[in-house]
């Protein structure tokens, strides 16, 4: 797994959100972005990681920040998903690993004793010039924001 780090530069990607509407990273060029990936939506660290973010938006988004949230669910999983809790924010459809490949988050994982291929758990925080400012590998699901809002 090769994850960006901090000062490494987002190589472009373009992929879809949960209505079909393709986003492509230069689409955040000049905005602070922060972008979240999660294994799955509707589950229950996943909804209460978004959920989190969902309640502090307008205080990320006072400190300039977009958000995008992340998954390889289909474009209809991440839509009920995003109508079932309201988010504020798009989320991104990657069925083809676009994004995830991307930022190198897609490696083995390992849940009750089995070792399996999956997405990982991370977020990154991206400057106005598309630049990694922070990773944050260790994501406490219920209190995301307080680590971004730092």
């Amino acid at each position: 797994m090769n994850t960006l780090k901090e000062g490494d530069k987002v190589p472009p990607f373009s992929t879809t959100d949960q209505d079909g509407n393709t986003v492509n990273l230069s689409d955040y060029l000049g905005k602070k972005l922060i972008v979240f990936f999660y294994p799955a939506a509707n589950t229950p660290g996943c909804t209460a990681e978004a959920c989190n973010l969902r309640d502090n938006y307008v205080e990320l988004q006072a400190q300039g920040y977009e958000l995008l949230g992340v998954s390889a669910d289909s474009e209809r999983k991440q839509s009920n998903f995003r109508k079932k809790f309201g988010f504020p924010f798009p989320l991104l459809a990657d069925r083809d690993h676009t994004v995830i490949n991307a930022f190198g988050v897609w490696g083995p994982k390992k849940f009750m004793g089995r070792v399996f291929d999956g997405i990982h758990r991370k977020t990154f925080m991206i400057n106005e010039e598309g630049v990694v400012t922070r990773v944050i590998d260790k994501v406490k699901t219920k209190d995301h924001a307080a680590q971004l809002l730092v």
